[in-house]
């Protein structure tokens, strides 16, 4: 097996302080999560950037001054959000491509989201790819469904990416896949050789997932954007708890954890 990646999702578009008080807004805030997230183990930062209010915006000055912040404080990579949140459009939700970060998620397709509908049309997939193709951002497929799989395949098929392959199942949104050991294992097996992979069990199902994930040779991430808990009924106090929790599971499995290097070996990230 690989060495562990470990990806801390510290913020995300939907939670507020008001359900998470340790919810990271500001740059210097999200940077210091991400600080204590690369120091309990994480090697890969997924993210998203708030306005001083706390709503969600892909502004790329805001990205940028994030991007800085983090960078001062450790060499973890930083993987960008192009989902944004529900609503955006997809010249708000590109614009972080543009600071040539090394990486970005493309999720591949439209899926029901909670109460709301995500929408990534085809033609949508077709110019973001290009787009992270352009300025040389290794993309990260986000598949909340098993048609994404063949969806993101596709792009590959029009020559819009190119392998390495990395995956990533978010397993458990309302209106999406489930989480379950049986809906992962089919997903790991529909992947082309070589491909790698992690997992985004959301709520009550990151632990398990993550737990799967380190077993079958896949990768986890955690981190407010999908979970505000510890345990049942007792908030996380911080995303670096929660990294932390991967990391003793990694240990007492004999799965060593990557570093962020290492992580852009696995991942064929230039240094």
């Amino acid at each position: 097996m690989d060495k562990l990646m470990i990806t801390a999702a510290v913020v995300g578009a939907e939670i507020t302080r008001n359900q998470q008080p340790n919810l990271p807004i500001t740059p210097e805030e999200i940077a210091d999560a991400a600080y204590a997230c690369y120091r309990a183990g994480a090697s890969i930062c997924h993210l998203h950037v708030r306005n001083d209010d706390g709503t969600p915006t892909q502004d790329r000055e805001r990205y940028r001054a994030t991007i800085a912040e983090i960078r001062k404080r450790c060499n973890i990579i930083v993987q960008v959000s192009t989902g944004g949140a529900v609503g955006m459009t997809a010249e708000e939700r590109l614009q972080p491509i543009e600071l040539n970060p090394e990486m970005a998620t493309l999720t591949c397709g439209t899926v029901n989201f909670g109460d709301d509908v995500f929408w990534n049309g085809p033609k949508d997939l077709e110019r973001f790819a290009d787009m992270l193709k352009t300025h040389r951002v290794r993309p990260e497929f986000e598949i909340f469904d098993a048609g994404m799989v063949s969806n993101a395949l596709n792009l590959y098929r029009k020559g819009l990416v190119e392998p390495p392959f990395h995956f990533d199942f978010v397993l458990g949104v309302p209106g999406a896949l489930p989480a379950s050991a049986k809906n992962l294992l089919f997903l790991v097996e529909s992947l082309p050789e070589g491909a790698t992979w992690s997992v985004a069990g959301i709520g009550r199902h990151q632990l398990p997932m993550a737990t799967l994930a380190i077993v079958l040779g896949g990768h986890v991430r955690v981190g407010f954007e999908d979970n505000i808990y510890y345990r049942k009924g007792e908030l996380a106090q911080s995303n670096a708890q929660l990294v932390e929790r991967v990391a003793r599971m990694a240990a007492e499995l004999d799965r060593p954890l990557a570093t962020p290097d290492e992580a852009r070996k696995i991942l064929g990230i230039p240094r």
